[in-house]
């Protein structure tokens, strides 16, 4: 059982919680006054000095104001003048794999425009999303270019995207979108023929065991999945569960190398490897070698995005072009459009990038493969 001072003390971060909710649910309009100490007192069944805490942090963080003898009230939030030459750019990672240079291809578009941009990352979790949004609800600016975190997930705090519109502030998505709102602006690469055409070409190079390591927690992970289900029922090659390995953002650095240590521990018959991107592709390799395997002697391997990690070691994957700059770039001339004529007024809202093959020397024929062996 938890001990009772601990419930204490997290009860004034609940409160806070639910306080902020209302104001950005809409429950509680600006100048309106918030549930009163006694209210919340009794509702949470925690002292008025709990409560005053609570009210103490939004207060700072000017949600709320307090007028002595009067109660709270919410605050009016920052009135967007629309031309602020500010545009917020919120990104799963900053400085990591292939981010820097689709932030390069935004800033060089929105630079030349006369913007400035303001930079987020959520480490791929929703509550760094929510904390980066109810910032930036707060600030001057003039619209926002955001890759969602975990897109394939049911987005709960869609309420936050609602503030945006209601204040006018365009905002277009990329790398993914939640389900929810895949009518708003869009960049995404077309994932799904992506996992088609690298699964094709293995099997063009007579491999039928193909294993896939895929990404659960976003969308590209589930439409490079699809990809690769297409060209093996195109094939008429049964999907095999057991060679399909689904991994989440916390257990990336681990799981799919494991599972595939796994798999050939197991004595299971594996030609070559999908993988969700390059950087999983390096660990599949490890995996691979680390097993007694060659790649790509004994197993091809092929990775995604033909990231700077894709050329290492001598071995340069197989893998599918992603146009990082020119996504950025694309990403930031949307919404420089969708600023200047209104959302309603663009006709193309979602564009969808075509993938490309980039072969390297990570794959290697099966039927000569086998030839070796005989």
């Amino acid at each position: 059982m938890v001990e009772q001072p601990n419930d204490k003390q997290l009860k004034y971060i609940q409160i806070m919680e639910d306080l902020k909710n209302l104001i950005f649910s809409g429950q509680v309009q600006a100048g309106e006054k918030m549930p009163s100490e006694n209210t919340l007192s009794r509702q949470y069944q925690v002292s008025r000095q709990t409560v005053r805490k609570a009210i103490a942090i939004l207060e700072h963080a000017g949600y709320v104001y307090v007028e002595h003898g009067r109660g709270t009230f919410c605050s009016e939030l920052i009135k967007h003048s629309k031309n602020s030459k500010n545009i917020a750019v919120v990104t799963t990672y900053l400085s990591d794999y292939i981010f820097p240079y689709v932030i390069k291809g935004i800033d060089s578009v929105l630079s030349a425009h006369g913007y400035s941009i303001m930079l987020k990352n959520t480490k791929n979790s929703r509550t760094n999303e929510v904390k980066c949004l109810e910032e930036l609800l707060q600030k001057d600016i003039d619209g926002m270019i955001i890759e969602p975190s975990k897109s394939q997930i049911y987005c709960r705090h869609r309420n936050l995207y609602q503030k945006l519109d209601q204040y006018q502030i365009p905002y277009v998505f990329i790398q993914g979108c939640y389900s929810q709102m895949s009518e708003k602006p869009q960049v995404i690469m077309d994932d799904c023929k992506g996992g088609y055409l690298i699964t094709k070409y293995l099997l063009s190079l007579g491999h039928t065991k193909i294993a896939g390591v895929f990404k659960a927690d976003d969308t590209q992970g589930l439409n490079r999945h699809k990809g690769y289900v297409m060209a093996l029922q195109e094939a008429g090659i049964l999907y095999d569960t057991d060679l399909v390995v689904w991994f989440h953002t916390e257990d990336r650095m681990i799981h799919p190398y494991e599972q595939i240590r796994q798999m050939v521990d197991q004595k299971m018959e594996i030609h070559a490897v999908v993988c969700y991107n390059d950087q999983i592709a390096v660990q599949a390799v490890k995996a691979l070698k680390d097993s007694g395997l060659r790649v790509p002697e004994d197993v091809s391997v092929t990775g995604y995005d033909n990231s700077y990690i894709a050329n290492s070691g001598g071995m340069r994957l197989t893998t599918i072009a992603h146009p990082q700059e020119q996504l950025g770039q694309m990403a930031a001339q949307l919404l420089l459009e969708i600023i200047q004529n209104g959302e309603q007024e663009v006709k193309k809202k979602k564009i969808l990038i075509e993938p490309e093959l980039v072969r390297g020397n990570s794959c290697s024929r099966r039927i000569k493969h086998k030839e070796k062996v005989q």
